[in-house]
């Protein structure tokens, strides 16, 4: 049975989805994925993402920010695209945006000054934050907490965390997004005992595809490319952990996802 879902990332500006992006979309829709928002991560790309959400607007959103891997092409101008862009009305939050010390693709200084004025946008916009977080977690919260009175919602995308982590950022009111790294059993399934402290009214499913394929879908695309026609593996994963009906998991993540983004507005 297919319930009526929403994929909060699905990377859809991503190469990999130029030769059959018809395809792709015909594919959630029969499993039920009717809507997804398209992940801005950088001014380009974010351009790109509100060009494919226009292009298919019964079923695509968009955020439009500039991920912390790219924060070293943050600029004046950049903030001044990204304001523009998001008064497009198929951009529904800034970001992705955030920290990542992982990689370190920017260096942290260059990361902290693309993701303190991007909150700052969101702030003045009054747009949701579509957050990003690895490694980083005491700088991340130190930052957000700076301003998190004036930000009006925030979602941690493919919240990796453990448990201390989960519970700051439920004390900080903000959203968690599953992917399926609750599907890997070499490093998610400590998810799978935490998904119980996260109230249902701040919890949402995504794909982040073309990333992170679930570990145990099975049979697996040849591409080993994700899309958001796999999301319900995601719901199923969550709902099995939760001990409740896929349904009403899917029901909750919906009705949560509509309200973080507005998108009943549409």
């Amino acid at each position: 049975m297919a319930y009526e879902l929403i994929d909060i990332c699905f990377n859809f500006t991503h190469a990999a989805f130029r030769a059959d992006e018809a395809a792709v979309l015909e594919r959630a829709l029969k499993a039920g994925v009717t809507t997804m928002v398209v992940t801005g991560s950088s001014v380009e790309d974010s351009r790109n993402a509100t060009e494919l959400a226009a292009r298919y607007p019964a079923h695509l959103f968009a955020t439009a920010g500039v991920h912390p891997h790219h924060a070293n092409t943050w600029t004046r101008d950049a903030l001044i695209r990204l304001r523009e862009l998001a008064a497009h009305p198929k951009v529904k939050a800034i970001g992705e945006t955030g920290l990542d010390y992982n990689r370190n693709y920017s260096s942290p200084l260059e990361q902290r000054r693309a993701f303190e004025q991007q909150i700052e946008l969101a702030c003045e916009l009054k747009l949701p934050l579509f957050l990003h977080l690895r490694d980083a977690h005491d700088e991340f919260m130190e930052i957000l907490s700076c301003y998190r009175k004036d930000i009006r919602r925030a979602v941690v995308h493919c919240f990796t965390g453990n448990g201390k982590q989960l519970d700051a950022c439920l004390a900080m009111d903000l959203h968690i997004g599953i992917t399926g790294w609750i599907c890997d059993e070499r490093r998610g399934f400590h998810l799978r005992q935490l998904l119980e402290r996260i109230p249902s009214d701040r919890l949402m499913i995504e794909t982040d595809a073309p990333y992170l394929l679930p570990r145990d879908l099975e049979p697996k695309p040849k591409t080993r490319r994700n899309e958001p026609a796999f999301l319900p593996h995601v719901l199923a994963a969550v709902a099995a952990a939760l001990a409740h009906p896929a349904g009403k998991v899917a029901t909750a993540t919906t009705a949560t996802a509509r309200r973080f983004y507005h998108l009943d507005d549409d």
